[in-house]
Formats: structure tokens, sequence, C-alpha cells
């Protein structure tokens, strides 16, 4: 899953960005509100992390500005200030979540799983195909109730499809949802994963459809 950090501190971003990464985020970081309202509304983030104290443009600025070009991506706000009229002023203005400084990272993880889920079409914890069951809480995978080690991409690959059942995904919108811009990525690099998937997962659970991306049907 793909997120957008706006936040000028340097330190909490970085912090951020890093517990992030270690739960398979792809993360990228804004340091200022134009920079973040720009990243905002061009590229197709799952979700996005914005304080509120920003320069240039402050947060509830970028939020309005993401909703007013009709961007839907889930946001949590964080800021340092708790009363309640802040917390309504987010929330009007398209917000989907609050949380307020100091907090635990692994709160902020688990609410933007949450966050993500409602967002997306099926929104249950626990996916499932046939004989593979996801459960995205713990992240782990089974088949026919004995568990499966993916990587990571992997992972995240089965989870987009899964997410988006009946649908066709392309591999333009795998790579928006799994890579940074930064990120070194090989012109085969998802046919690998996929065939790796099949291997491990069955053959007939991740479908082709030629030119057009991968689904998963049931």
């Amino acid at each position: 899953m793909r997120v957008l950090v706006v936040e000028d501190e340097a330190d909490l971003a970085a912090a951020l960005a890093r517990a992030l990464t270690d739960e398979d985020f792809a993360v990228e970081v804004a340091a200022d509100g134009d920079e973040g309202l720009f990243h905002a509304t061009e590229i197709p983030y799952d979700a996005i992390v914005l304080d509120v104290m920003l320069p240039r443009r402050d947060g509830w600025d970028v939020l309005r500005g993401l909703r007013a070009a009709g961007r839907t991506t889930p946001v949590i706000v964080l800021t340092a200030r708790d009363a309640i009229e802040d917390r309504v002023r987010g929330l009007d203005l398209g917000a989907d979540d609050y949380l307020t400084k100091p907090f635990a990272l692994d709160e902020l993880v688990a609410r933007l799983r949450a966050l993500v889920r409602r967002a997306s079409v099926h929104p249950s914890p626990e996916l499932v195909s046939g004989d593979v069951r996801i459960d995205t809480t713990t992240r782990r995978v089974y088949r026919a109730g004995t568990e499966v080690e993916l990587t990571a991409r992997e992972y995240g690959i089965l989870q987009l499809l899964a997410r988006h059942r009946g649908a066709i995904v392309t591999r333009t919108e795998i790579c928006d949802h799994l890579y940074t811009d930064d990120s070194t990525l090989l012109s085969n690099a998802i046919d690998v994963h996929v065939a790796s998937l099949r291997r491990k997962l069955g053959g007939e659970l991740i479908r082709t459809r030629r030119g057009l991306g991968y689904l998963i049907d049931g």
C-alpha cells in the first residue's frame, strides 16, 4: 500500500517513514503543504497522513484542496491540538480519522490499515478466495488451512487483487500502489511476483487478462 506522509518535522517524518516501511507500506514524504497537495492530487495513494501545522499551506488547506479536486483518498489528520472544534473542523473538511500528538506508531499503523480496508470494495479484515484465506490484520496467508510464506511484494499484490476481487487490476495500478517513485523496478518484476504466487497458491487463483492486467475471480 502506498502512503503519503505530509509532515514538516524532519525527525517525526523520518520516524513515520521508517515505521510504515517496516510494515511494508511504500512511503513518500512531503515537507510542506504545497508539496503535499501536489503529490496528493497527482499520485493515487492508498492513504495520506497529514499534519495540520505545515509551512506554506496548512493541513486544513491541503485537505480542502484535495477534496475540491475530487480526490477521495483516505486521510488521517495529525495535530498537537485536541480541541473538539479542531476535530470537528477536520472531519467537516473531509478527514477520515484523527490522531493527537504524541501518538503510538502501532495505533497509527492500525488506523491506516482500517482506513484502507474501509475504502476498498471488500472491507473485511479477512479475505477468502477458494481455499486461500488472507488475514490482513496479521498479514498471514493460508491455503487449505496451512500457512504459506510470502514475500512483502507477493503479499502486497495478493492483497490488492483480493480487495478488488472480480475486477481487473492493471500493471500500472499495481506499481502505483506498491512502489514509490524512487523505487528500482525491473520491467518483469510484477510478472515474476505473480508467477511465484501461482506456484505457492495454485495456478487458477490469479487470472491474466492479456493487455489489461490481473484479477482474482472468486
